[in-house]
C-alpha cells in the first residue's frame, strides 16, 4: 500500500505520467484497476465512500492499493478524525470527553488513545527526524508532558516543515501528512519498524 495525493484526479494524471514510484524497488507504477469500496467515517459531513485505486510496478509487478493520504490504513475513520482525538486527549481530556468530541464509540476512542500510547516515543523520534531533516532551520516542538503529547507536538512541527520546505504543496493538514509519512501505517501494527531510518 501507498499513500498518494487525496485528489483522485490527480492519482490519475501521476499514473500515465511515470509520477508514482514503486515502493518495493522504485520502479514506476502504472494503473492496474481498483480495490474494494470502502466507508470512510469523517469529522463533519456524511460518510465518504472510497473505492482506492490499484497499481502495478512497470518494473518489478509488485501491487499497490494506493490509499489517499486523508485515510489511515485499515481504519474506518478519516486522520484527521483519529488526529483530533489525539490532540483532545494529550490536551487532557479523558477517552469518555473525547469520543463524544469525535462522535465515535468509547471503545474504539480508547483503542486508538491506547494504540498510540504505546508508540509515542517511537513516533516522537520518527517525526523529530523528519522535521529535522525536512526544515533548513528547524524549530523543535516545545517539551511537553507525556509521551503522547510530545509526539502529537512532533506530528505537528513536521507538517509545519513541509509546508515551509515545499511551498508550493501549500499548507498540509497535519493529520494527513502524518498518513503520508508514515504510509498510512500510524496505528498499524509494527509500524515504526525497529530501527526505522527516515532519511
Amino acid at each position: 500500500m501507498l499513500t498518494v495525493n487525496g485528489d483522485a484526479g490527480v492519482v490519475e494524471r501521476q499514473l500515465p505520467g511515470g509520477e508514482l514510484g514503486c515502493s518495493s524497488c522504485g520502479g514506476v507504477l502504472g494503473g492496474w484497476g481498483y480495490g474494494r469500496q470502502r466507508r470512510v467515517r469523517v469529522l463533519e459531513g456524511p460518510d465518504v465512500l472510497l473505492v482506492p485505486r490499484r497499481s502495478r510496478c512497470r518494473g518489478c509487478g509488485a501491487t499497490h492499493v494506493l490509499l489517499p493520504a486523508w485515510c489511515l490504513s485499515r481504519r474506518a475513520d478519516a486522520g484527521a478524525v483519529i488526529g483530533a482525538a489525539l490532540e483532545a486527549a494529550t490536551a487532557g481530556r479523558g477517552h469518555r470527553s473525547v469520543a463524544r468530541l469525535v462522535g465515535r464509540a468509547e471503545s474504539t476512542v480508547r483503542g486508538w488513545l491506547r494504540r498510540f500510547g504505546e508508540r509515542a516515543e517511537a513516533v516522537r523520534v520518527f517525526f523529530t527526524v523528519l522535521l529535522a531533516g525536512t526544515s533548513p532551520d528547524p524549530v523543535m516542538p516545545a517539551g511537553t508532558a507525556g509521551g503522547a503529547a510530545a509526539a502529537v507536538a512532533a506530528v505537528a512541527g513536521a507538517a509545519v516543515a513541509v509546508a515551509q520546505r515545499w511551498p508550493l504543496v501549500g499548507q498540509v493538514p497535519v493529520w494527513a501528512a502524518a498518513s503520508a509519512a508514515t504510509g498510512g501505517l500510524l496505528l498499524a501494527p509494527g509500524w515504526p519498524p525497529a530501527g526505522l531510518n527516515t532519511n
